[in-house]
């Protein structure tokens, strides 16, 4: 299957999936690796399809270190920092979607290429949205914990620990406060992007915070269990499977000058910040190597993107080693100890090389990680990026040179280098995919990309070119093949709420068109004001219908499932199904929950059951009759919204076309005589249809 892989970040969050993909390719699937232009090269070298997805890594390393914390500081807002951030968030999302079916730009002759299966790291933003355009599976992966546990709290949250009294609510509730605080900066252009690029409907706060847990979102977490094991709260859906490592050192040749420095005297610490922007270099860079004088150790260094003063490096005397590139497998090797920002792909390698580590954490995940080492006495406490002198320094070099913790650095190493992070990784993508609803059926061991509503059949590109290349199907009457749906919405659960968040929205949305009128695009801020009460009264409207129809689930009693309304149709369609059932459950309930509770508590619940049927049928026919007026509202709405995003239909289904007339020419003939025949099969089991009118068109 073709497997999208997207990753924002730097080196260090895309490295590791370099190792996955290529395992992936081991076992047949194609893989295109979409993240920043920057890493072209290193993908390409990798032996991976590649596509840009825009963003500079740079810009938002710099944009990291002035603002570690979750909320943006005031001298970041004056500079119009946040402003930039959403320019690149709206580019990351339009380009990952493209990322899914478009070919890339700078690579020639690659093919084409449309996505089976998305993994993502969540920093992309755009992971749940594309995969809910397009009916695909999504995997969810990462270097640092992302979902809710009472045994840690969200890296990005900084909450003092306090041993066996830590607050565990704080701990699991931290998750949400991120989700949140990123909903309300980033919330807007997401949804643009959604009603806009995708033609999807809008999402409120309320269902964007918790979306990926109610729809059930797989996660593989590239984390060594002997680091952070995993939390008894994350339940099967959630795997931590061991680092990815990517082998970059069998091709490398040191230079001679590095490896002769190497054998000159005792093994050297690595002192790198990899490509951490630091607000003032030169002093960095002074107390650095001071420490390093003071401790009385040799070192190399990397001054690395925007980091240390590689001029004072150079000038340090013969105790330092300047250093340009060199893969990290190779070189912690032969080093004593590693000093770095505390990046999850840099510790990693060092714990593997079972090296004491230093971290001088600038932002992000780098203090979690730095507390969890220290935590396991595999180096020292966490040093002060902003006021980090040479005496705090020199120390840190001595505590972690000491036996103790070369002792624990060592036997954590030992516990990384029995596990196979990229296999496991394999096993937990795998064990996560809808396999049932993704092959073939005539072809099991091919990935379903079409689907007959003929014939009722889902058909991989080999086997539907097959069929219609012996004139037994009609390509045009084929339909695009989903093989997972999501419903990121979270339902209200009484008619008040429902129709108020709604409401509030539209009043939002009709001010800020109004202010947008005294701007520089007036047109824009006139056609928001026009639209925003009309789309406010279908919303509203459904809000109030879900709103009724969820209350009896608030006393106990069931509600009656409806499918999707995917456009007038089926609104119509769902809308007369809600009406009739609303007053068929209404009356039925009467009967049907005293007799339930006389099964479960005697006459106590037939009682019960009594008054649970009256309230049923005070509210469920009710909300039948709001539901027949507001389906097709929102089925209509969603016909609309189709017309103004563009389609991007036929671009996916020319690859798809494209690769069915390849795999023809790549088979034997024995394997298309195989899938003519089991059509035969499958035709014999079909219901004839009556009158005689012959085959069932295609």
């Amino acid at each position: 299957m073709n497997v999208n892989i997207m990753i924002v970040g730097s080196r260090g969050d895309v490295q590791p999936y370099l190792a996955l993909g290529q395992k992936l390719q081991q076992y047949g699937h194609t893989v295109r690796l979409s993240t920043h232009e920057t890493f072209r090269k290193l993908v390409k070298d990798a032996g991976l399809r590649f596509f840009n997805i825009g963003g500079d890594p740079h810009e938002l390393m710099s944009y990291m270190v002035r603002n570690p914390g979750l909320i943006p500081g005031f001298e970041s807002m004056l500079q119009g920092d946040i402003g930039k951030k959403q320019v690149m968030v709206a580019e990351i999302l339009e380009k990952c979607y493209l990322s899914c079916y478009e070919a890339d730009e700078g690579s020639p002759g690659e093919g084409g290429f449309v996505a089976d299966a998305i993994i993502s790291n969540p920093p992309t933003f755009a992971h749940i949205h594309c995969a809910e355009a397009l009916g695909i599976p999504l995997l969810l992966s990462f270097t640092m914990p992302w979902c809710a546990t009472a045994s840690f709290p969200h890296p990005l949250v900084n909450i003092k620990q306090s041993g066996a009294h830590e607050p565990k609510a704080v701990n699991y509730y931290s998750y949400a406060l991120v989700d949140m605080l990123t909903w309300q900066g980033l919330g807007h252009v997401i949804n643009k992007f959604r009603t806009k690029t995708l033609g999807l409907a809008y999402l409120s706060t309320g269902s964007a915070v918790s979306m990926i847990e109610r729809c059930g979102i797989p996660w593989t977490y590239c984390l060594s269990p002997a680091l952070v094991s995993k939390p008894q709260d994350w339940l099967s859906h959630i795997d931590v499977v061991g680092f990815y490592f990517l082998d970059l050192a069998k091709d490398y040749e040191p230079p001679a000058d590095l490896v002769e420095f190497l054998c000159s005297g005792d093994p050297p610490i690595y002192v790198g910040f990899g490509s951490i922007v630091l607000k003032d270099p030169q002093e960095m860079t002074k107390a650095i190597l001071d420490g390093i004088a003071q401790a009385g150790v040799r070192a190399i260094v990397s001054p690395g993107w925007g980091g240390l003063d590689e001029k004072m490096v150079k000038a340090a005397g013969p105790h330092v080693f300047a250093l340009g590139n060199a893969p990290h497998d190779w070189l912690f090797q032969y080093v004593s100890a590693v000093c770095h920002h505390g990046g999850a792909g840099t510790t990693a390698i060092g714990l593997k090389f079972g090296k004491p580590t230093i971290i001088v954490p600038f932002f992000g995940d780098q203090p979690w990680w730095a507390a969890q080492l220290a935590q396991r006495g595999a180096g020292p406490p966490p040093l002060d990026s902003k006021n980090l002198t040479s005496r705090a320094f020199a120390a840190a070099i001595q505590i972690a040179l000491s036996p103790n913790t070369v002792t624990a650095a060592e036997s954590i190493g030992t516990m990384i280098n029995r596990e196979d992070g990229t296999k496991n990784g394999i096993l937990s993508f795998h064990k996560h995919l809808p396999l049932l609803n993704m092959r073939c059926d005539l072809d099991p061991k091919r990935v379903a990309v079409w689907y007959s509503p003929a014939h009722k059949l889902r058909l991989s590109a080999f086997s539907a070119q097959v069929l219609a290349d012996r004139g037994e199907i009609d390509m045009k009457k084929l339909k695009l093949h989903r093989s997972r749906e999501y419903n990121p919405h979270a339902l209200p659960t009484d008619p008040i709420t429902g129709g108020a968040l709604p409401l509030l929205r539209v009043m939002n949305d009709f001010v800020h068109g109004f202010v947008k009128v005294g701007s520089t695009r007036p047109d824009k801020g006139l056609l928001q004001m026009a639209t925003s009460p009309a789309e406010g009264l279908q919303t509203t409207l459904q809000g109030i219908t879900e709103g009724l129809t969820n209350v009896p689930r608030l006393y106990g009693s069931e509600v009656r499932e409806s499918k999707k309304i995917t456009g007038f149709t089926s609104g119509v369609v769902e809308g007369g199904k809600g009406f009739a059932y609303g007053f068929y459950d209404g009356f039925a309930d009467l009967v049907r929950e005293p007799v339930k509770g006389y099964k479960e508590k005697g006459a106590v619940g037939a009682m019960t059951g009594f008054g649970v049927g009256a309230m049923n049928l005070a509210i469920k026919p009710g909300a039948g009759m709001f539901q027949i007026f507001s389906k097709p509202v929102q089925g209509g709405v969603k016909d609309l919204r189709g017309l103004f995003h563009k389609d991007n239909s036929q671009k996916k289904i020319a690859v798809r076309l494209a690769d069915g007339v390849q795999a023809v020419k790549n088979a034997s003939q024995r394997d298309q005589d195989a899938v003519v025949q089991a059509f035969a099969d499958h035709l014999a089991t079909m219901p004839r249809k009556k009158k005689g009118k012959g085959k069932a068109d295609s």
